[in-house]
């Protein structure tokens, strides 16, 4: 498996979040996306997903505004 098929799982995956909550009122969505990740995705998804919003990854608007309350996996 090529390093980034995992890079592009995580992005795949947190973008299918963002349009399932899309339909709801912005503030709600993002904190239903941030509860979401925080919930299911396990410390190294999390990592990941960091290194990945860090690095400009192609997130959805609604993702990239829920990432400050997604808990960094040290929290």
């Amino acid at each position: 498996m090529s390093a980034d098929k995992p890079r592009c799982k995580i992005i795949r995956m947190a973008n299918q979040i963002a349009l399932f909550f899309a339909s709801k009122p912005e503030d709600e969505a993002v904190l239903g996306i941030a509860d979401h990740i925080n919930k299911l995705w396990e410390k190294r998804m999390r990592t990941e997903f960091f290194i990945l919003i860090e690095t400009d990854a192609d997130f959805h608007p609604l993702i990239r505004k829920a990432s400050g309350d997604v808990k960094r996996p040290n929290d």
